[in-house]
């Protein structure tokens, strides 16, 4: 680990090496026509396995335990997409696997992890963030994988940043979304060890600004958190993280929730992707950039766990069109 124990470009390649053969490297295609930004690209983690990038930390870290560690079984805390990855991985190792979440994850989540081999435990949200204040995993006789903290993780994710400039070299801005901030931070300094120049640009719904406000406080701070993003939907940037965070982030940006569903939309009908709340973050903040601006622009597009009724409730509503 180097300075404020940012993983290396050496781990992040090792990481890359590690999880290849079960994690894709996915496409980057350019934006449906109908944004006219042809200078903007779509990072397509909706592809994966499970439908998230999230499989890229959880296959990392998991695949380091010791054969002893594996073999309690695992545990994570997630809003849906963490632990749909820990479960599919979990299985692929032929050991158990069980993740806290909070009682208002969407149910296509919940039933995909159980689909996946695991076992949600469904809490309400305000036990899910104490259970991580206050180390509730040290009395849990599982190895516990934290979703964000967790150099593995952290380096997993990084992959995807070199992905993006094998398939890019020339991208000026990369636009991500931020909750935890386990993906920021591994897709970030990836990026940046190889390109100190990039942008990254990190987005947050309105709804739930943890990371905008902490860093325009100077420190960590709590907000109200109400979103449809739940990927994203972490009231607090933790100790932990903050620093890291702040020497990475150039910019941030937040978007409503009524351009979070327009461009929901626009993607399944334009793109013919299928993608949830935390999915559309990225691009909904780079179309409302100039191209000047943004330059040739990369946005990560983290998930696709979409519940059927919400899909179809903002697929009817022809007034988000008139937003983008």
């Amino acid at each position: 680990m180097s300075e404020l124990s940012l993983p290396s470009l050496e781990a992040f390649q090792e990481a890359r090496q590690r999880i290849s053969g079960v994690v894709r490297h996915t496409p980057l295609v350019p934006a449906h026509e109908r944004f006219a930004a042809p200078d903007v690209y779509l990072k397509l983690e909706t592809l994966q396995p499970v439908g998230s990038f999230k499989i890229r930390g959880i296959e990392n870290a998991v695949s380091v335990l010791s054969d002893a560690e594996r073999a309690k079984g695992l545990s994570t805390v997630s809003a849906g997409n963490t632990a749909q990855a820990l479960a599919w991985v979990a299985t692929r190792f032929g050991v158990p696997s069980r993740s806290l979440m909070p009682d208002t994850a969407p149910q296509t989540k919940i039933d995909a992890v159980r689909a996946y081999g695991g076992e949600p435990v469904l809490v309400p949200v305000a036990e899910v963030f104490r259970f991580l204040k206050e180390h509730g995993w040290e009395s849990e006789p599982y190895a516990f994988i934290h979703p964000w903290t967790n150099t593995d993780v952290m380096t997993g994710h990084g992959s995807l940043g070199l992905e993006i400039l094998e398939d890019l070299p020339d991208v000026d801005t990369v636009f991500i979304p931020v909750g935890g901030g386990g993906l920021l931070t591994g897709v970030g300094a990836a990026l940046k060890a190889r390109k100190p120049e990039l942008r990254i640009l990190a987005v947050e719904p309105e709804g739930c600004p943890a990371l905008h406000e902490s860093l325009k406080a100077g420190r960590p701070v709590n907000v109200p958190c109400q979103t449809l993003c739940d990927g994203v939907a972490v009231p607090y940037i933790t100790d932990e993280m903050f620093p890291r965070l702040r020497a990475l982030v150039d910019a941030t940006r937040l978007v409503s929730e009524e351009r979070v569903k327009a461009v929901i939309r626009a993607l399944a009908l334009d793109n013919k992707l299928v993608v949830e709340g935390s999915g559309a973050l990225a691009l909904a903040a780079a179309l409302a950039d100039t191209p000047a601006e943004r330059g040739r622009t990369v946005c990560i597009v983290t998930g696709g766990s979409i519940d059927p009724g919400k899909l179809a409730a903002i697929l009817a509503d022809e007034s988000l069109s008139l937003l983008l």
